[in-house]
């Protein structure tokens, strides 16, 4: 289907999950694709390595959720091509207090969870029955959005002139609005409800106190419904599973090739240059560079250039590096310099540990097997992003713990613990100093913070990769380190992402469009950014509009 004198039908630029799940749709659909990344392996920050000898970290995010909430899993036969997911329950494990006993569990099952926040605290458990109930069709509607192209059409249709559950959104219209932090207030009076709620909600971004923000509170009943899940092997068993599905149609995928310009001819995008990197190129010898890692600047700029053609472009790369970097500067549209990166987000200390994390409040496995929840509320929240307002890493971080190797034994050795900590806030530019100076200093200050929850982990530490935003921004091309590529505020989200007029996946030059955490649904694994703009751009070549 290769346009005349085109090579392909549709160049990918970067092999994160958004990009591939893509390009797997339009291989499916008999189109030629080639994928192009600049790393030397596919998944982006949806990626698994053995950093530490025997043990395997992920390089980005861990927790699938949000993808259990679409159908791109099934639509793409992914479990065909190598993809195994492990259910994770308890979903959250919050402890609240030094003695054993005194953590919360969130299960799948509704009814266990009530049944246990009942037992905690009395009241409490029906409030959150009742908190699940009222916002159950809002969290449905918002999921609906995320699946569709965010035009003030579809919007309209699927929140306010809908037949099912409209009058219930536009009635609720005015909490939506408000802060998060409050609308929790709503519902429960005991901080140690709240604040697993509120942690939760959190990890879009913004603090509980910022107006408008509720909706990522309120997407909560739909844990329920989705539930969490592990791929065996890693995080990156999607990425690997999607490599496999585009193979399989004929698709091919070059790693360790950067894209270095997007090829123009009038207003049309034709196809990509890249940079063909000698892998020996580092140095006198072999490259001492790990395979996963992007060729460095010196092997880069020794490289020659090559011409890859195509009918269409479709970059899953940041919004910034595709529109201010990549396209030539006379095409680059003036919109693109208001979009906001923010400055960092949070950091991660991954951990190989010689024996089990041991909780103070629940020593057994099943508090190793979910999200830990590390946060002891709303205050320590903003405490912490008090800190990141004044150019500061949060001196008391809440923390996110994931220790997945409880459901998965492929992750280290037998008896053996993987731990990753998240921690916010840490901003990418500092007050002072420099994130290579202050590095260790701020790993031990997250590890310190978890010996609390779990006294004599430092013991059982046998290897750690501390990725703090500058790591994140120079591994991973997440531009001041922020993990959801544009800040997941209102002005930047539906229509508004990543700017006013460019939310459709389609860009303002023909040929060209745009996937990943930049555009609409944002950031987290889900791929909905990459089910949706493979559609638009099927649509576009099945009527031959490129």
């Amino acid at each position: 289907m290769a346009g005349a004198g085109r090579d392909y039908d549709v160049v990918v630029v970067g092999a994160g999950h958004n990009a591939l799940v893509s390009a797997a749709y339009l291989a499916g659909a008999g189109y030629r694709v080639c994928v192009v990344e600049r790393r030397g392996k596919v998944g982006g920050a949806v990626s698994t390595e053995e950093i530490i000898p025997g043990y395997r970290f992920d390089l980005g995010g861990s927790a699938h959720i949000l993808i259990r909430l679409t159908p791109v899993v099934e639509e793409l036969e992914l479990e065909r091509h190598g993809l195994e997911y492990l259910d994770v329950d308890p979903l959250f494990f919050s402890p609240y207090g030094q003695e054993e006993g005194e953590a919360l569990f969130f299960h799948r099952d509704e009814a266990r969870t009530i049944e246990g926040l009942e037992r905690h605290f009395p009241g409490e458990g029906e409030a959150y029955h009742r908190f699940l109930e009222d916002w159950r069709p809002f969290a449905r509607m918002v999921k609906d959005a995320f699946m569709a192209v965010p035009s003030p059409w579809e919007l309209g249709k699927r929140f306010v002139f809908r037949r099912s559950g409209g009058e219930a959104w536009r009635s609720m219209l005015q909490r939506i609005l408000r802060p998060y932090g409050e609308v929790v207030d709503e519902y429960f009076t005991r901080e140690e409800v709240k604040a697993p709620l509120v942690w939760m909600a959190a990890q879009s971004g913004p603090p509980p106190s910022e107006p408008l923000s509720a909706p990522f509170l309120l997407w909560h009943p739909l844990y329920h419904e989705g539930g969490i899940a592990r791929p065996r092997g890693g995080s990156g068993g999607l990425s690997d599973a999607l490599a496999r599905k585009i193979r399989s149609h004929g698709g091919e995928i070059r790693t360790g090739t950067p894209v270095t310009e997007i090829l123009m001819e009038g207003d049309r995008a034709v196809g990509v240059e890249v940079a063909v990197v000698d892998p020996e190129a580092e140095g006198a010898g072999p490259s001492t560079r790990a395979p996963w890692q992007a060729p460095s600047p010196s092997a880069m700029a020794g490289a020659r250039r090559e011409r890859i053609t195509a009918r269409a472009v479709l970059s899953g790369a940041h919004a910034s590096e595709t529109l201010e970097r990549l396209l030539p500067e006379a095409h680059r549209p003036p919109g693109a310099r208001g979009m906001r990166t923010g400055n960092g987000f949070g950091a991660i200390l991954r951990l190989a540990l010689d024996g089990p994390v041991e909780y103070r409040t629940h020593p057994g496995r099943e508090a190793r097997v979910g999200l830990q929840l590390l946060c002891r509320g709303r205050n320590h929240i903003q405490t912490a992003y008090g800190d990141f307002l004044r150019g500061e890493p949060s001196r008391d971080p809440p923390l996110v713990a994931m220790s997945f190797s409880a459901v998965d034994e492929t992750l280290a050795p037998p008896g053996h613990e993987v731990l990753w900590l998240w921690g916010q806030y840490y901003p990418y530019e500092l007050a002072t100093g420099s994130w290579d100076g202050i590095a260790q200093r701020e790993a031990d200050r997250i590890l310190d913070t978890f010996e609390a929850y779990a006294p004599g982990t430092r013991d059982k530490v046998v290897g750690q990769l501390f990725q703090h935003p500058l790591w994140l921004e120079r591994e991973l091309a997440l531009p001041r380190g922020n993990v959801m590529h544009l800040e997941m505020s209102l002005d930047q989200m539906f229509a508004l992402r990543p700017f006013l007029g460019m939310s459709g996946y389609r860009t303002h030059r023909k040929g060209l469009y745009l996937t990943g955490a930049s555009t609409h649904p944002g950031g987290g694994i889900m791929g909905a950014s990459g089910r949706n703009a493979a559609r638009v751009l099927l649509k576009d070549l099945d009527r031959k509009k490129i």
